[in-house]
């Protein structure tokens, strides 16, 4: 049986970075994209191989696909859409600049790249498309609108795509992950002092109390229920393995009950449980 291909995509760290680690050792030949080429040369090191591809930038997306298929022949069995940030701030405090620029890199980058796979899979006649949305492409929680908004379009733009990509042998898949351990919020922290002046807003004191505890002192503490990427990386090996996926493939517990929840609550009591973030 021929070795299949995947490009995953948000390698340097956690999701990305367990599930290269976790389809080569199944078996899966793996190219492991990151934004910066230092981060390749890592997992390179590590004996993966690597591609460099910054979502922002439509060249490299061109370009890193185009590496892929040269190495494989002109197929690709699966990609898997991981690499994202955010941008943690009140919806008052967020600029259009920060909105524009994290749906550069969480939106629309993933849907260029996206496209440009869909053709190669259309001529082979088969093909797994997964993105890693989250329980937040679900719900919303406050301090949060940038990285809520670029979740629930991709939400759209991958059901979408999955309704219209059933008359071909192409499947299109939704992971949705609550608290996983990674660098989010680490990796966060830039985007906010770039875009948000929180210390002139009117919610000053807010951010105070809360995000910036949060970003500043508590960035390595685990919330409830928090798993470790290997979790998002079974489930991604399941929707692979299948030939007939399911549309969303929930990980940790708050996932599960935010989904029950957003069909089963009103509004207002949504609205009301969410507050408490």
């Amino acid at each position: 049986m021929a070795q299949k291909s995947i490009l995953i995509t948000g390698c340097s760290s956690g999701i990305g970075y367990d599930a290269a680690h976790g389809l080569k050792a199944e078996g899966w030949r793996v190219f492991a994209a990151c934004r910066q080429q230092k981060d390749c040369d890592r997992l390179a090191a590590e004996g993966l191989e690597t591609v460099q591809l910054d979502y922002s930038d439509e060249a490299s997306i061109t370009a890193a696909l185009q590496h892929v298929l040269d190495q494989t022949g002109g197929t690709l069995d699966a990609l898997f859409n991981n690499g994202a940030y955010a941008c943690p701030g009140a919806n008052e405090d967020l600029p259009r600049g920060a909105l524009r620029e994290i749906f550069e890199a969480n939106v629309f980058g993933w849907h260029d790249l996206t496209r440009q796979v869909i053709p190669v899979m259309r001529a082979q006649g088969h093909g797994h498309i997964v993105n890693c949305s989250s329980v937040l492409g679900l719900v919303v929680a406050p301090w949060r609108s940038a990285y809520n908004s670029s979740k629930f379009a991709l939400e759209a733009l991958t059901d979408t795509l999955r309704i219209e990509m059933r008359d071909t042998g192409i499947k299109v898949v939704l992971i949705e992950p609550g608290p996983v351990t990674s660098n989010i919020r680490k990796n966060a922290i830039p985007h906010f002092e770039k875009w948000i002046d929180w210390e002139n807003s009117p919610r000053a004191d807010q951010y105070r109390a809360t995000l910036n505890k949060r970003l500043y002192k508590d960035s390595d503490k685990k919330d409830t229920f928090e798993l470790p990427p290997s979790a998002v990386t079974a489930k991604l090996l399941r929707a692979l393995n299948s030939a007939n996926p399911r549309p969303r493939y929930y990980v940790t517990t708050p996932t599960y009950i935010m989904g029950t929840l957003r069909r089963l609550l009103p509004t207002r009591a949504l609205d009301w449980l969410l507050a408490k973030g």
